[in-house]
């Protein structure tokens, strides 16, 4: 409660209404696969475009090489090209591949830099590397502090930038004599030995002919089109320019000093290359990078490993991700990667699993032998495969469904709602199905949850099936379990300011009116059956729903109920034969 000590006029705002309440994104997808390069652990990156996933993670692979694990560039392709937006991608690398690096027998800055690819693959060995010479501060000496002869110390018009430890080059008359900072301070320098020359080191012109400068070199890092520059760099572990801090910052190499500080009085260029400045510049070429090989590549690449915070690989690395609602594997049908991937989606309970079938399962009872490893209302089954241009071999390849549907997901999602089942849609970018299936063996397969695409004539491609791979029949809807992750999520999201309030009728009444307020909006939208939003939903909280011991211990109990839409699955026209007498 405010304090009011002195007299005068006091404005206060308070809160009069329900707190808004904002729908959760249900369209962003999340990806695991191998990519040519990107981080194997840590964070999902994010990628918004076709252009920007083949920035972070490089083009298409190898059928050759990877065979039925090459998919996620393709996947995430057609997931753009199907309508999806935003999508968090984590690669995975067999245990083989390794990092391109510097040190070879030859390099001569293999004992001083131990410089390494960002992250594992072949692609590591077109990186190169030039190192030029740089400066980073020049001053002029006003005076020598003490016998000209022998005193370090030096009165400089500004210190600015020679920092300890730093090595420095003295230059007159087109000669370097090189030192090492010892103190730097008030505009008075000491170095590590006496200059050479005495009191012709000063030079007090307005436009000085000698000057003190700092020794430092700039790299420049290429990858194909990328180009970072890094500049003016040293190797002086206590300056902040040190290579270490400095090359944190790019995305193509890491770097590591390990000179140990001890090359003394020697300009950092002519320590990395053992050439002299004037040679201008030194390239420095990456090899020994592998993208590793499909023998060495298991089922628990994918599943991954929980090491921690930012340290996560696989799908474990979606743990510390918000943001993903729809998730896929491309391409991997072994049954423990796609189980570990339900699984995650079934313990956060805020996402969807969209699932391929193996390529070479195409008769009924191959199919249903690959279903019924399942039963998850978190969970939906695609068949069969896609045939669409590939850009690397400029040929036609078949590629599986997943990638193609978490994008008609996202689609749907955004021009009708998440309440609107993502079937009956067109598949855009398809030329083609790896087998087409008939109305009797659909019949078959759909009321067992696995959801076909078949080509109709006339009307393209199209998923022709909306079902989970639950057996529980309330779940048998894609539309209607991810509404309900819809609706929990931004319940969820929205209802933190909740906590630690006090837990009374006044609280009570605002929470009902916040949940009123949505889950009205949400029928309007036609999200929800009913004539009426009192058709549609119920919102029970208070001590109809509560317990005294619930209140002693905390707790604040809402009891909400929706009538979701269900898709009209099977439309029947009922037709007879009108007779004059009727």
């Amino acid at each position: 409660m405010a304090e009011y000590l002195s007299p005068g006029v006091y404005v206060e705002e308070f809160d009069s209404g329900a707190a808004p309440l904002e729908g959760a994104s249900t369209s962003t997808a999340g990806f695991i696969g191998l990519a040519q390069r990107g981080e194997i652990e840590g964070l999902p990156q994010l990628v918004t475009s076709v252009a920007d996933f083949h920035r972070i993670f490089g083009s298409y692979l190898s059928e050759n090489a990877f065979g039925d694990y090459r998919f996620l560039s393709y996947a995430v392709e057609h997931f753009f090209l199907n309508g999806g937006a935003r999508a968090f991608v984590m690669r995975v690398a067999p245990s083989d591949a390794k990092l391109a690096n510097n040190q070879s027998a030859s390099n001569k800055e293999s004992s001083i830099l131990n410089i390494q690819s960002k992250n594992p693959g072949a692609w590591g060995n077109q990186v190169r590397i030039a190192v030029v010479p740089s400066s980073k501060a020049k001053t002029q000496i006003y005076e020598i502090l003490g016998d000209a002869e022998q005193s370090k110390q030096y009165r400089v018009k500004n210190n600015a930038g020679f920092n300890v430890g730093d090595v420095v080059a003295f230059e007159a008359n087109g000669e370097k004599q090189y030192n090492k900072i010892v103190s730097s301070q008030d505009n008075i320098i000491e170095l590590e030995t006496p200059l050479e020359g005495g009191e012709a080191v000063i030079d007090q012109n307005l436009l000085p002919a000698k000057v003190l400068t700092t020794s430092e070199f700039t790299m420049h890092v290429f990858y194909g089109d990328e180009a970072e520059t890094f500049e003016r760099m040293s190797l002086n572990v206590s300056a902040a320019n040190h290579i270490e801090k400095v090359m944190a910052r790019s995305n193509i190499v890491k770097v590591q000093d390990i000179s140990g500080g001890g090359s003394g009085a020697v300009a950092p260029f002519e320590v990395i290359s053992g050439q002299e400045e004037t040679a201008g510049k030194y390239q420095i070429a990456l090899s020994g990078g592998s993208d590793g090989s499909v023998a060495n590549l298991s089922a628990s690449d994918f599943m991954g490993q929980d090491r921690g915070p930012g340290k996560r690989t696989g799908i474990q690395a979606f743990i510390d991700n918000d943001f993903v609602s729809i998730m896929a594997v491309p391409g991997v049908t072994d049954p423990n990667v796609q189980l570990a991937l339900v699984a995650h989606c079934e313990n956060l309970g805020s996402r969807f699993a969209v699932l391929d079938i193996p390529r070479d399962k195409t008769k009924v009872t191959d199919v249903m032998t690959h279903r019924n490893i399942f039963d998850s209302q978190y969970a939906a089954m695609y068949n069969p495969w896609l045939q669409v241009f590939d850009p690397l071999d400029k040929r036609n390849i078949y590629i599986p469904p997943s990638g193609s549907m978490v994008g008609i997901y996202a689609r749907s999602d955004n021009t009708r709602g998440v309440h609107k089942a993502p079937a009956n849609e067109v598949v855009r970018g398809v030329v083609g199905l790896d087998c087409q299936y008939n109305k009797g063996e659909q019949d078959i397969l759909n009321p067992q949850g696995v959801n076909l695409i078949r080509q109709f004539a006339g009307q393209g491609i199209r998923v022709w099936g909306a079902r989970t791979c639950s057996s529980n029949g309330l779940w048998k809807y894609i539309n209607v379990r991810r509404l309900f992750i819809f609706l929990e999520e931004s319940i969820r999201n929205g209802t933190n300011w909740v906590v630690f309030e006090p837990n009374d009728e006044q609280l009570w009444a605002r929470v009902q009116r916040t949940i009123d307020a949505f889950l009205t909006r949400v029928w309007r939208d036609g999200a929800l059956t009913g004539s009426s939003p009192g058709e549609a939903f119920y919102i029970n909280i208070g001590r109809s729903t509560m317990t005294q011991d619930d209140i002693d211990n905390g707790r604040l109990i809402c009891v909400i109920g929706v009538a979701p839409v269900k898709p009209a699955e099977f439309v029947i026209f009922r037709i007879t034969q009108k007779t004059r007498e009727e």
